[in-house]
């Protein structure tokens, strides 16, 4: 079994995190809302981690369907505004489950 995140030589590299509310494990419908979902479950993981949003320095973005690339990089710049992390956004054939739009993989240093 994998984990969410690893830490490693002041690093915290957390897998790739989708949409689904941990919680209910119900996936939002709308890219805009996945994306919303995928930095809370970053961020808890990060918060536990011992570091927090502001310490990423690396992010990829997958997501499944170009046309969702602009409203995902918008949620992104929202959480990251201030951050400014190095950044790829891929665009692929699918995720594991089709209902999956977008993942987002992140590393943060620990401070």
């Amino acid at each position: 079994m994998a984990t969410r995140a690893v830490v490693q030589d002041g690093f915290v590299f957390v897998a790739g995190t989708t949409g689904y509310d941990d919680a209910s494990m119900v996936m939002p419908a709308s890219v805009e809302a996945q994306t919303e979902a995928c930095w809370r479950t970053i961020g808890s993981v990060l918060s536990e981690s011992g570091t927090s949003l502001a310490c990423i320095v690396r992010a990829t973005y997958y997501v499944t369907d170009r046309e969702d690339a602009e409203v995902v990089l918008r949620v992104c710049g929202r959480v990251l505004a201030t951050i400014k992390p190095a950044a790829t956004l891929l665009v692929v054939a699918g995720l594991l489950r089709p209902e999956m739009k977008v993942e987002i993989e992140v590393t943060a240093a620990l401070p």
